[in-house]
């Protein structure tokens, strides 16, 4: 599994971004999608996840009804709607997938990060 991310940027405080991940390759064995990020001299946080193809979502407390995660499954592609942009969201957003063997192994698959800067 290939992970190509995008959309990162600059936006003042209350503004919006929309991430984009494309995966490719065999996209039909990832269970969950989604996003991380981390910020300097913070650990990495799980912000957003798609899991079974869509049947649940989740969403880390600090961005709940703020941030929607969505899927084109025609498009293999998992987009982060990030609105109401506050400066403690200023991170590096990767994008992450993960796919469960029977006997319980995840494998965990990256794509690159993209850069969100919100200024105050």
């Amino acid at each position: 599994v290939q992970l190509q991310a995008s959309g990162g940027g600059l936006v003042q405080a209350g503004g919006s971004l929309k991430l984009s991940c494309v995966a490719s390759g065999s996209t039909l064995s990832i269970n969950a999608i989604g996003w991380y990020r981390q910020s300097p001299g913070n650990q990495s946080e799980l912000v957003a996840q798609i899991v079974n193809g869509g049947s649940g979502t989740f969403y880390a407390t600090s961005v709940k009804d703020r941030f929607t995660i969505t899927n084109d499954n025609a498009k293999n592609t998992v987009y982060l709607q990030m609105n109401s942009l506050k400066p403690e969201d200023t991170a590096v957003y990767y994008c992450h997938a993960e796919r469960r063997q029977i006997d319980g192994h995840i494998y965990h698959y990256w794509g690159q990060g993209t850069q969100v800067t919100v200024s105050s």
